[in-house]
């Protein structure tokens, strides 16, 4: 996975939520400098919320190694697209919503046209592929292997709240259901997984 060279300009906060309300305001500002033709906010906006654009893009699809290009596709078509960004909601509800039509565009283009190889060992070769010895490796395997046996609905809602750290009303908006749907399915999504954490 490719990331910017620099670090984001990430703001401070006290706690995950405040870290999560001081980004998404600083990268609604530089959203709105970008549409006004700041090119360093351009900058800040990207190296901002590439790494969650990244990892919601990575939750939604099934395929590895269509998640750097679906980052970038997202990060292109809100570029084109800045200039009908307003700020009536944050930047990264924005950017995400872009993020999901891109991913389901993506499965939409790949379902239209015929594999010419189809491996079944893509599994086993992405498995050798990956690091291991790394701290907390070995858990993050099995939370991806319980999230993608999490439905659809619940999934998503988790990525966005619990992972993301988005309010639930914006989630909600991404999903387009009421707020208390957002916030059964986290609670399922939280029950399934304590469930199946047990049972390993």
């Amino acid at each position: 996975m490719i990331t910017p060279a620099l670090t984001a300009a990430r703001p401070k906060s006290d706690g995950a939520r405040g870290e999560s309300t001081a980004l998404d305001e600083a990268a609604t500002a530089w959203a709105l400098a970008a549409r006004a033709g700041d090119p360093d906010a351009v900058e800040h906006f990207v190296r901002a919320l590439h790494r969650d654009v990244l990892r919601y893009v990575a939750h939604l699809c099934a395929d590895p190694q269509a998640v750097d290009d679906l980052a970038q596709e997202t990060f292109l078509r809100a570029l084109g697209s800045l200039h009908r960004f307003e700020g009536r909601c944050s930047a990264r509800a924005w950017l995400l919503s872009i993020a999901r039509r891109a991913v389901i565009d993506g499965y939409r283009r790949a379902s239209a046209r015929p594999r010419l190889a189809d491996r079944p060992d893509w599994q086993l070769a992405a498995e050798h592929a990956q690091p291991r010895g790394l701290p907390g490796f070995d858990d993050g395997v099995v939370l991806l292997d319980l999230l993608a046996a999490l439905p659809d609905e619940r999934r998503q809602a988790f990525v966005l709240t619990q992972l993301l750290g988005l309010p639930y009303a914006e989630a909600a908006a991404l999903s387009g259901c009421p707020e208390g749907t957002v916030r059964s399915r986290v609670a399922r999504a939280r029950a399934t997984l304590a469930g199946e954490l047990e049972h390993a």
